[in-house]
């Protein structure tokens, strides 16, 4: 992994402030947060929470509705703090911290029949630089998973290395049936592999890439469909095919690990700030994994709730 600079993570600050990131099973695996061990502290006192989104600006959460709860964080003057703990891979102990902010909405949250409030909470303080640094690698790989889509890796021992790939040697799936295949090179929006056999009738079939990871280690299907084909000089066993990836099926893992590699043996130039905010409604955008809250909702201090970001 590279190694992150003040600098960088000044810039990730300044580029991705306000996005909001919603917290989806993927983005939880992607970043190593430890749900288990987050919590809302309000006057000594810790609650258990579900963070919903996070931005550097502040979170969205879901917490207790019991009126104990909610009358400390009226007697703080809506002043909490929001727990955090990541797993970082290489590192023993996970990293945690306290994020000290203002509860400024309430509203019930649709599913819990009245035992949960959806909470937001805006942050007084700048984040510490660990998240940052985590959610700012991962809003990079995202957005430069559209902007460097076509750059080719050409894989070798220290390629694949540093971009955490097991083997060259994996499969590829057509119409459900298993092909053993050898990658060539690797990039956002796709893969080369050489397979066994003729290749012309598979151009235009859906097809799924198994690769097989480390740090973390896992076995990431990959879906996307074969474009085209081409022959392999000397080999009429061989033949050289294209696959494009889709875009939705395109696992953060995978962009990070890209990402980290691409950032590493070609840094992008200086980064425009219009299109760090058109990153807001790429894949990290807010899914079905937590319905919204229903109604306004009045906070501690009579204002009203914001609900979902977007």
């Amino acid at each position: 992994m590279p190694i992150t600079t003040s600098q960088q993570i000044t810039k990730w600050y300044e580029l991705y402030k306000t996005i909001d990131v919603t917290l989806t099973k993927e983005i939880i695996g992607a970043t190593g947060l430890d749900p288990r061990h987050v919590f809302l502290k309000c006057v000594g006192e810790q609650w258990p929470c579900v963070i919903y989104s996070t931005s550097f600006a502040g979170a969205k959460l879901i917490a207790s509705a019991k009126t104990a709860l909610l009358e400390k964080i009226k007697r703080a003057n809506n002043l909490v703090s929001v727990r955090f703990s990541f797993r970082v891979e290489g590192k023993t102990d996970p990293v945690s911290f306290f994020i000290t902010g203002r509860a400024t909405g309430f509203a019930p949250y649709a599913q819990s029949n009245g035992d949960l409030q959806f909470m937001t909470i805006e942050y007084t303080q700048r984040p510490p630089d660990d998240l940052i640094e985590i959610m700012g690698k991962l809003l990079e790989a995202n957005m430069n998973s559209t902007r460097r889509r076509e750059e080719r890796i050409l894989l070798n021992p220290d390629s694949m290395r540093r971009l955490c790939l097991m083997s060259k040697d994996t499969l590829l799936f057509v119409q459900g049936v298993p092909r053993k295949c050898i990658l060539r090179d690797l990039s956002f929006g796709g893969a080369k592999l050489i397979i066994v056999g003729l290749a012309k009738f598979l151009v235009g079939k859906e097809c799924t890439l198994r690769l097989e990871m480390d740090e973390p280690r896992e076995i990431l299907e990959i879906k996307g469909s074969i474009v085209r084909y081409e022959d392999v000089e000397g080999r009429k066993d061989l033949a050289a095919v294209a696959v494009r990836f889709d875009d939705q099926s395109l696992p953060m893992t995978l962009k990070m690990h890209i990402n980290d590699y691409l950032s590493q043996t070609r840094p992008s130039r200086v980064e425009d700030p219009d299109a760090a905010a058109a990153a807001e409604k790429t894949a990290v955008a807010p899914v079905a994994a937590a319905p919204a809250p229903e109604g306004g909702g009045k906070n501690g201090s009579g204002g009203t709730s914001h609900g979902q970001s977007r």
